[in-house]
Order: structure tokens, then sequence, then C-alpha cells
């Protein structure tokens, strides 16, 4: 019997992963689309549907650790089973629900518990044991740019299904895609996986995140992830309200963050690619000082179509293009032994800032009568991204020293 889980072919790991993540995210970047039809006919506040996305975040980022765990352990394939029946039910569940409590609830927390167990630290463990160092960057590039399609292509068509049959209808489609990832997971399910990892296992759970949390690169990595979170959260749920305030149409907003998804094609794959070539830290801290000098212009341009579609395709560019490097250099650090756990629990941090972005942006949206501070918020943050990633070391950690001291 083989003892390498290195057995399922590329392609298949980056077909299988791939449109797994552009059906999860391509998703869950649409769910801003919703946010005015389900707020004016419920008759709720927009905090209450921003608390609620909020929450799926947070549920998202903490049960992510617990689902790198078991993937980990017992590989992708039973994770990415659960996570697709918890998105069916979710979905159902948003547009079903009578009350907020039942929609943060289901929208929140069962959705949050389903982008879990089908996103990259799921899809990234799997490409971290099946596909060699020297392109494992390129390859997770590969499945960011997934994600990123997944939002040029359905953003369009859930705002359409949305204007022609309305909210709770096209809510109802949607669990039908969400159901596609299942006979996906298949083509990800790991030959000889608990063989050979249990004979691969020279850490246990604990030894692997004390070591990652005694870790300033690890620490300084973590908390700049943070940023991004609050940045590209804010920006998809509440942009089509922050663009319907200054006169413009929904479908303006929709084929903004359309846009968003196609560019971010090009910023997730280039990023991966770079990271072949230089140091990720460079990569991370170009990507945050950049995203501060775009939000700035955009604040400070007249608003238009033309404006709101630039500051789309740039944005795009930078949009999930953290994810590769950041994860790349998790698996260079720590290796991929314990790498879906240690990548759910830095996602954490990104799942806190995407929890502050969009419960942030409701509530003082709902206070202030807009998104100014926010914005200006967002722009503060990347400077502190920017410094933070600077000094970020990839250097493997040295084990035999650790023993020996």
């Amino acid at each position: 019997m083989s003892t390498t889980t290195r057995n399922l072919p590329m392609l298949q790991v980056l077909a299988c992963g791939g449109i797994i993540v552009t059906l999860s995210l391509g998703i869950r970047h649409g769910f801003g689309l919703w946010m005015l039809p389900i707020t004016q006919q419920m008759g709720w506040t927009r905090e209450t549907f921003a608390l609620a996305i909020a929450i799926q975040n947070l549920s998202w980022g903490v049960l992510g650790i617990f689902g790198g765990m078991l993937a980990d352990r017992y590989g992708a394939f039973r994770v990415l089973l659960g996570g697709t029946v918890l998105y069916a039910a979710g979905l159902l569940g948003m547009a079903l629900s009578p009350t907020p409590f039942l929609f943060a609830l289901t929208t929140g927390v069962l959705i949050g518990a389903a982008q879990a167990g089908t996103t990259y630290s799921i899809i990234y463990g799997v490409i971290g044991r099946q596909i060699a160092p020297e392109r494992r960057s390129w390859a997770m590039g590969v499945a960011a740019a997934a994600g990123s399609f997944g939002q040029f292509l359905l953003m369009p068509i859930e705002g359409q299904i949305i204007l022609q049959l309305g909210w709770q209808t096209a809510l109802l489609i949607i669990v039908v895609l969400a159901l596609m990832m299942a006979p996906l997971a298949f083509g990800l399910r790991e030959p000889g996986f608990h063989a050979h990892h249990a004979a691969k296992r020279t850490q246990t759970v604990r030894h692997a995140l004390a070591e990652a949390l005694r870790h300033p690169p690890y620490l300084l990595l973590t908390a700049g992830y943070f940023v991004c979170g609050f940045q590209v959260t804010f920006i998809a749920v509440h942009l089509p309200g922050y663009l319907s305030d200054k006169g413009l149409t929904p479908q303006v907003a929709a084929f903004a963050l359309a846009i968003v998804g196609l560019l971010n094609i090009v910023g997730s794959y280039s990023a991966g690619l770079l990271g072949q070539r230089f140091q990720k830290r460079w990569i991370l801290a170009g990507i945050y000082a950049t995203r501060a000098v775009v939000i700035a212009l955009f604040l400070l341009a007249p608003i238009s179509p033309a404006s709101v579609y630039l500051f789309a395709a740039v944005m795009g560019l930078l949009w999930l293009s953290t994810v590769p490097p950041t994860n790349a250099v998790v698996a260079q650090i720590f290796g991929v032994q314990h790498f879906s756990m240690l990548s759910g629990f830095s996602f954490f941090s990104h799942q806190l800032g995407s929890f502050m972005g969009v419960w942030l942006g409701g509530y003082l949206y709902d206070r202030t009568g807009s998104y100014d501070v926010v914005w200006l918020i967002a722009i503060g943050l990347s400077v502190m991204a920017t410094l933070l990633n600077l000094p970020v070391k990839e250097t493997p950690v040295n084990r035999a020293a650790a023993h020996a001291a």
C-alpha cells in the first residue's frame, strides 16, 4: 500500500477545490444584495441585517479552527460534506426566518459554520498535502482566484434573480447551488490519508498551537489578517447601501461587486504567483498600503458609476490577494501537519475583523446616517496592517533546536 498522500492528480485537486470555493464564496459575497429587500419587507433596520452577517463571520472564524482540526485529523472530505448540508439549511433559514433572532441563528451561526467547512482553510489543507511545496503558493493563488470567479459569476445572477423573482425565491434557488458542493467533495477524498497521517503526526494539536502562539511572525501575520476581514466584509455588505444613499441604482452596486470578483481573479492568482518569487511580507505590506490609498481617493472623488467601477476594479486586484501569501507563510513556517488548524486560527482573526466591519458599518450608519467614520477606520487599519507585516520572517521553525534547548 502506498505510504504517501500525494496521489490525487493536481488538476483534480485544483478543479474540485476551486469549484467548491467558487460556489461557497460566490454565494457568500452576494449577501449584501439581500440587505435592502429583506430589511424593507421585514421592517428591520440595517443593523439587524448587519448583526446577522457579523455573527456569520464570527461563527465562521470560531468554528473554522475546529473544522481545521477535524480536516487535519480525518481529511477534508467529511468536513466538506457536513459544511454543504449546513449551507443548505442556513440558506433555507435565511429565506424563511420570521424574526431577527431566527434570522441571526440561521444566516449567522449555521451559514458561518458551513463556510468554515467549505472554504480556504479546508481546501488549502488538501493543497498543502497533495501539491509539492515549490508549487504551493501558486496553487493557493489558483484556489483564491476561483473564489473570486464565483463572486464575478454569481453576483449578477443573484442580483437578477432577486429582481425578477423576489428575495425569498432567490434564496431557495441558491440552496440548489450550495448542494452542488457535495459531489465535488468526493474529488478531494484522499486515499490512504488516515494511515499516512497517523504515521507522520509528530506534534499534538496542543503543542502545535502553543508553538504558533509563541512565534512572533505568526502573531503579526494573524493581527494583519484582522484588517483584511474588516475591509472586505464592510465593503461587500455595505457598498450597495452606501451607493443607494448616494443616489445610484442597485444594478450599479451589483455590477461593481461583480467587477471586484473579476479583477480579484487576476489579483489572487498574481499574489500566489509572486509568492513563489518574492518575500510574502512585502507582497502583503504592499497590498494593505495600496488599499489605504485607494479608499482615500474613492472618498475624495465625486461619486458616479465610473468612479465606483474604477474603485471596484482596483479593490478587486487587492481583494483576496492577501489569502495566498498569508496561508503560504503559515505552511512555510510550520509545515502542513496541522496546517488547516493553524490556518483556521489565523483566519479567526480575519473573521473578528469581518464581524467588526459589517456590524460597525450598520451600527454607525443607524446612529449617524452615514458610513463616513467606518471608511476612515478602514484607512487607518490599512496603515496598521502595512506596519505589522513588514517585520514578518518566513523562516521555518527549528524544532530540533527547540527540543535541544
